[in-house]
């Protein structure tokens, strides 16, 4: 069979017939109802967000829809910020294995966010242009949340039960200890901005190229270190449901967290988001670009999310996730359906790429691979798996996914300080 017959084959088609059967045996009859509301005001105009309310995993199939919710805060230009949301949603459905039920759907959706937003930066940086972005992005599926961020835009979950939490980590050197070990480990240097006559000032940045962020889509002018790879949370809530907000860091540099879900508690989706930044900005002026999202998950029967009980104080809180065991695939029990109580079904911030691909990765069938970044086809003989040294070899080694075209193996090692990428460059 020649190269080019091989590249050609795809898997076997399901009929459309059969996936909404699924979808109609599967899927619960009562579904919470989505509203939502934005705000924002420009100061360097480098800010955008993404609304999709009305996704659907199967075209034709309101039973399997799903909203989608992101913002973007760009640096040293908007051309990344922009790229980012033209394009990440459909890498990571890209990533996706069609034929899927909904369980298998939440599931694969941590990995495939990995891989979206890999592809994503690795697309942007072909165009040879510096600029970079922070990303929040936002799925929701029923009562199932999934959070995957880089940067410092950041996404709070406020229960009913009047406790907030947070549902991203902020990429910044200056706060995360970890990632700055990562960063230097991998060939960067951290250190703050130099003045006139060795004064230090600043927060701490990376260097060569002066990013105070350890994460982003582009900024192919730092360096490989600064990755793409997202921390991701996934939460399912109970059925008297949630708020969600999401901003960029014009809004978190001027109110805390609690601060921003007690202001405006209580308010439609659309006044909420609205009031943050008015909060923003009488805290702290408009220093920077400020976006805010609100989105409000509320349970049938209900038109507006129902009032939080009052508290004495409302504290940001870890404690109202239920972790589910490790490698326990039973349903949510009963107690879930209590007031504040959140299922936390998945969270991973590694940023070592072979972490968070795994090696269950599907082949596309026996004959041929599927890169797990980019997901292009190609022979075995041009497949190297995640964790080889050298390349595959169906002879010498068994087949083990994920597996990684040449192109994205030279990023996985470049991100990882193994080598240079070939598309960086030096300005």
């Amino acid at each position: 069979m020649s190269r080019t017959e091989v590249s050609g084959m795809k898997p076997p088609l399901v009929p459309l017939a059969t996936l909404i059967g699924r979808e109609l045996r599967n899927e619960k009859v009562e579904k919470p109802s989505i509203k939502y509301g934005q705000a924002a005001l420009a100061k360097k105009g480098e800010d955008y967000f993404l609304i999709r309310p009305d996704c659907q995993r199967i075209p034709g199939n309101s039973a399997s829809s799903f909203s989608v919710f992101a913002i973007f805060d760009g640096h040293n230009g908007i051309s990344a910020a922009i790229f980012a949301k033209e394009n990440l949603l459909n890498n990571v459905m890209s990533a996706i294995p069609q034929g899927i039920g909904r369980e298998e759907w939440l599931q694969s959706l941590p990995r495939a966010l990995v891989a979206g937003f890999v592809k994503t930066d690795i697309e942007f940086q072909r165009r040879g242009e510096t600029s970079g972005t922070t990303v929040t992005l936002v799925v929701i599926d029923g009562w199932t949340v999934t959070v995957a961020s880089v940067g410092d835009s950041r996404c709070i979950l406020d229960t009913h039960g009047g406790l907030v939490s947070l549902l991203t980590v902020d990429h910044r050197l200056e706060e995360n200890s970890e990632e700055r070990e990562r960063v230097t480990a991998s060939g960067g240097e951290v250190g703050r901005l130099n003045v006139y006559g060795g004064t230090e000032v600043g927060p701490l940045r990376c260097w060569p190229g002066g990013l105070c962020l350890s994460r982003s889509i582009g900024d192919m002018d730092v360096g490989e270190y600064i990755v793409p790879i997202p921390h991701v949370k996934q939460v399912k809530l109970s059925n008297a449901g949630g708020r969600l907000i999401i901003a960029s860091d014009g809004i978190w540099d001027a109110l805390p967290s609690e601060m921003a879900a007690k202001s405006c508690q209580g308010l439609p989706a659309d006044l909420a988001a609205k009031l943050v930044v008015k909060e923003a900005l009488r805290s702290r002026g408009l220093k920077d670009d400020t976006t805010c999202l609100v989105v409000d998950i509320i349970p049938p029967k209900h038109s507006v999310l129902p009032r939080t009980p009052k508290k004495k104080q409302n504290k940001l809180s870890s404690f109202i996730f239920w972790k589910r065991p490790q490698n326990s695939m039973t349903k949510s029990t009963s107690k879930l359906s209590s007031v504040g109580i959140v299922e936390e079904l998945f969270e991973e911030g590694s940023a070592i790429l072979a972490e968070r691909l795994g090696k269950d990765f599907p082949m596309t069938n026996s004959e041929i691979f599927r890169c797990a970044v980019c997901q292009e086809d190609q022979p075995p003989s041009d497949g190297l798996s995640v964790d080889s040294e050298s390349f595959f070899s169906p002879a010498l080694q068994p087949r083990e996914g994920p597996f990684l075209c040449t192109n994205c193996r030279m990023k996985k090692d470049a991100m990882e300080g193994k080598r240079s990428s070939p598309m960086t460059v030096t300005i």
